[in-house]
Parts: structure tokens; C-alpha cells; sequence
């Protein structure tokens, strides 16, 4: 499986389970326990790539900018003309 490429803006969604898992946070890299509050982080919306992060270590990558939404994505890219100006362009 190849490596996949940057990720551009990402989904995040609370979550908390009453499972007895532990997890890894991707962020600070220490254990998360299931069953406490945390969030799931998932790159470009893409769930089969989802992780467990602190909710604390998201919100600060947050407001580092290191996880940006996808309506800031949007935001950052250029705006595509609309269909009157490029019906007007064809004539």
C-alpha cells in the first residue's frame, strides 16, 4: 500500500465508548483510554483512516493550525468562476 499523499483539511468529531481499549494519540503519543472523553480525527473525511486523539492535544493543534477544517480549507483556495462567467466566456 502506498503512502498516501498530504492531507488537506481533516474531520473531527467528539467520542467516548464504554469499550475497555486503550489507544495510541497520533498527536502527543500518549496512551488514550476509551472510555474518557477524546475526539476522533480523520484526514479528509476519510473514516477508514481515523485515529483517537486527546481532546486537549486536538484543540491545541487546532489553534496551531495543524488541523484545519474543511470549511478553512476551502477558505485558503481559489474561488472557481461562476456558470455565468463561464457561459459568457464561450461566446
Amino acid at each position: 500500500m502506498s503512502k498516501p499523499g498530504p492531507v488537506r483539511w481533516w474531520a473531527l468529531r467528539r467520542a467516548q465508548n464504554r469499550k475497555p481499549s486503550t489507544y495510541k494519540c497520533p498527536l502527543c503519543g500518549y496512551r488514550l483510554h476509551a472510555m474518557s472523553a477524546h475526539v476522533l480525527i480523520a484526514p479528509e473525511g476519510d473514516t477508514s483512516r481515523r485515529r483517537h486523539a486527546h481532546a486537549e492535544c486536538a484543540a491545541a493543534a487546532r489553534a496551531q493550525g495543524r488541523l484545519p477544517s474543511r470549511d478553512e480549507w476551502r477558505k485558503t483556495q481559489p474561488r472557481r468562476p461562476g456558470l455565468l462567467a463561464r457561459l459568457l466566456r464561450r461566446a
